[in-house]
């Protein structure tokens, strides 16, 4: 009989908790080929795309800071700068729909998308005194605001009115739509995400359905490599290429 562990399945997925950082920095690296950077004196992980456009910086600190992970992207002849920023409660799935779609091969779409139609496919509509879509329980929240060329894009999960948020994210709105495009649809995704069944999140517990149960261990501890894998593999289908990627990532944080 093979060994087993015990998993908690948690939707909805927004309130999953952040997970491993290794979910999307070892991608990054082990795929994209993003270089690697760390001061032996600061907790701090810094990864930079090959063309040195784009670099993701993870600076834990205070779980409420507002950049707990940066995305910085520099103005170049094609576009302008942009930055996106997660706090630290963000679940590593999501901000990773994001560094898988600023990595993907295949560059973005020909016509940009509108964030808000996955959301609006799902059930969420706009509230009233609010600008933009929430999700049918109303705990998250997705606005655009400012005017343009001032203007940010806001996703939001607080439990009640009354409480703090639980974690935010902000994208300038020079930021790609199709990389919006690309959290939104993971916030509509109705899966759960998995998490150690010790480490359930402990705010809004009973806002949120959880299902134990026990699954395969090699499941569990083969998962990242089975991702490292698929992005390699979508990477050879684009480009004809097969990645050389450097080994796993060192200083991963948990």
């Amino acid at each position: 009989m093979s060994e087993t562990v015990e998993q908690a399945f948690i939707a909805p997925r927004y309130l999953a908790g952040s997970g491993d950082p290794g979910w999307i920095t070892q991608p990054l690296h082990r795929v994209a080929g993003w270089s690697y950077g760390r001061d032996p004196l600061i907790p701090r992980v810094l990864l930079t795309s090959p063309d040195q456009l784009t670099q993701l910086r993870l600076a834990p600190g205070d779980p409420d800071d507002p950049d707990w992970w940066t995305i910085r992207h520099a103005r170049s002849a094609e576009q302008p700068a942009w930055a996106a920023t997660f706090q630290s409660r963000t679940p590593v799935e999501i901000i990773a729909a994001f560094t898988d779609a600023v990595i993907d091969p295949s560059g973005p779409p020909t016509a940009p998308p509108d964030p808000f139609t996955a959301l609006q496919d799902a059930g969420w509509e706009t509230p009233r005194h609010f600008g933009g879509l929430a999700a049918p329980d109303g705990i998250a929240r997705v606005e655009r605001v400012g005017t343009p060329g001032s203007d940010l894009w806001l996703i939001e999960t607080t439990p009640f009115v009354v409480e703090p948020t639980i974690w935010r994210a902000v994208f300038t709105g020079t930021t790609p739509l199709h990389l919006i495009a690309a959290v939104t649809q993971a916030l509509a995704e109705p899966a759960p995400i998995r998490r150690d069944a010790l480490r359930i999140p402990g705010w809004a517990r009973d806002r949120m359905t959880v299902d134990t149960r026990h699954v395969p261990a090699t499941d569990v501890a083969f998962a990242l490599e089975r991702r490292i894998s698929a992005l390699a593999e979508r990477h050879h289908r684009v480009t004809g290429v097969v990645p050389a990627p450097p080994g796993p990532a060192r200083g991963r944080i948990r």
